[in-house]
């Protein structure tokens, strides 16, 4: 590595690529029904985590609210976020439904624990604003073309 970098644990390296993707998710209940209580989120929190291990990704903070979860998530590249998701609500439905079956049934959300849609935000890194200028002062007016030398078919 040279020495002009520091080493970032956030920065990770894979055989082809080094990466630094960060992702903000909001999963909503169905109906915001304030089902969530701290037992709730607690438990949430490590099925979630766990998910986040198995697709090689990392939970790096997680809270809540009793309609709703904040989750900021570290993933590689070879991951399609939308199935990461998926898989952090499907498991995490699962789970939360079959342990808090009398609370959840009570509050009456029927058979879907989490609402269809969701929030995903990328974060991390500099702004938008600084990337842009940093690609637009790229050297290339410096750069000159030389033209390839012409071959006739009997070379």
């Amino acid at each position: 590595m040279s020495p002009r970098w520091e080493p970032d644990p956030d920065i990770r390296r894979g055989n082809h690529v080094v990466y630094h993707l960060h992702a903000h998710l909001v999963f909503v209940t169905k109906c915001r029904q304030g089902v969530f209580n701290g037992e709730m989120l607690t438990r949430c929190e490590e099925i979630m985590r766990d998910v986040c291990e198995s697709f090689g990704a990392e939970l790096h903070e997680f809270n809540g609210e009793g309609d709703h979860v904040h989750l900021l998530v570290h993933y590689p590249p070879k991951i399609a976020l939308s199935k990461l998701v998926n898989s952090l609500k499907g498991v995490s439905s699962r789970y939360l439904r079959a342990e808090y079956t009398g609370r959840i049934s009570r509050i009456g959300t029927g058979s879907v624990f989490w609402s269809p849609s969701y929030f995903a935000g990328s974060c991390g890194g500099p702004p938008l604003s600084i990337v842009k200028d940093y690609i637009d002062n790229q050297k290339r007016a410096n750069l000159t073309v030389t033209p390839q030398t012409q071959r006739t078919p009997a070379e």
